[in-house]
């Protein structure tokens, strides 16, 4: 769909990322923009061997960190440069492989049907795939985000995400040095405040066992999440009626809640 640039943080993805970015310009997708936050293998080296001649291939950029700043910073420099280049709606998927790019267009779909929401690929499906103790850290942020949104939020931790760029543009949100992955916590957060929607598309639960062990900690940036929302919490008195209105399932019909979103051919 034009208008869509997709955006790749990597940190140390030589195994998979030549076979992800492959895989994204298969799609109907007008740039890719792939940053390398200070890896120290052949990442940056394995993009850059990637073939740039075929006019009929979204067009390939690679930003690169000379050091690494965390995820936060890499998604908001991808961002940025996508926002600049005129996207309209700027994908974010990682790349180590646990997803699937042929999912975008789904995420596209549901932009269509929901032009100011921020659509999340909740991985709902087979999600028995995952580690117990990520499934565990997740339901725990899940938990505290939809709190502080004021409504249920699937898979609030999916680096897999559809943004507009009008909603990006309304946000003041900056990345904190190591702030990780707390940074797309707070995107969600201060998106929702400045009234935007969260839509869902369910996706299948991939985790491979070949591949890199997640740079998610579960203990460590479950808990950085955690002291961010407390302290939004806190400035807004601990928000009770966001509290029970996350818990009710119901909500997501309302506007300005979240909804799963299936195809229906």
């Amino acid at each position: 769909m034009k208008g869509t640039i997709v955006v790749i943080p990597a940190f140390n993805e030589a195994r998979t990322i030549r076979e992800v970015v492959t895989a994204v310009r298969r799609q109907d997708v007008d740039r890719i923009i792939v940053v390398d936050d200070g890896s120290m293998d052949a990442t940056a080296t394995l993009i850059r061997s990637l073939p740039t001649e075929d006019a009929a291939l979204p067009s390939l950029e690679l930003i690169r960190h000379r050091t690494n700043l965390g995820k936060g910073f890499a998604l908001a420099s991808g961002i940025a440069r996508a926002i600049a280049c005129g996207g309209q709606r700027i994908v974010t998927i990682d790349a180590d492989g646990q997803h699937c790019s042929g999912d975008i267009p789904r995420l596209e779909r549901a932009a269509m049907r929901a032009p100011e929401a921020i659509v999340i690929a909740a991985r709902t499906e087979a999600r028995e795939a995952a580690p117990a103790l990520r499934r565990f850290a997740n339901e725990v942020a899940d938990f505290w985000i939809s709190w502080a949104c004021g409504r249920r939020i699937e898979d609030t931790q999916s680096g897999f995400r559809l943004y507009p760029a009008a909603v990006l543009a309304r946000l003041s949100v900056r990345p904190r040095r190591n702030a990780g992955f707390a940074f797309e916590t707070e995107m969600l957060i201060d998106s929702v405040a400045a009234g935007a929607e969260i839509r869902s598309v369910p996706i299948m639960t991939r985790y491979l066992p070949d591949r890199r062990l997640s740079h998610y900690r579960p203990w460590r940036d479950t808990w950085s999440i955690i002291r961010l929302v407390g302290a939004k919490l806190l400035r807004r008195g601990l928000y009770p009626t966001g509290l029970l209105r996350s818990l009710d399932r119901g909500v997501g019909s309302a506007k300005g809640g979240t909804a799963a979103l299936r195809d229906i051919d």
